[in-house]
């Protein structure tokens, strides 16, 4: 995976704890800036479904 250029979310405030994203074909990669060698393979279509429900707070629950 080093190959790959991944895209750091625009909310991370740091470089540590954020979400990155990568696009090198018709999959989608996730991953946390910690923990670089694990990612998520997703395709666009099932991604959007997760981030319009972060968006509209659907997913957000009380601790």
């Amino acid at each position: 995976m080093s190959d790959i250029r991944w895209q750091k979310s625009s909310f991370s405030t740091d470089s540590v704890d954020c979400i990155e994203l990568a696009h090198p074909g018709i999959h989608i990669l996730l991953r946390e800036s910690d923990e670089p060698g694990v990612a998520v393979r997703t395709t666009p279509e099932r991604l959007r479904p997760l981030l319009l429900g972060v968006k509209a707070g659907t997913l957000d629950h009380p601790m």
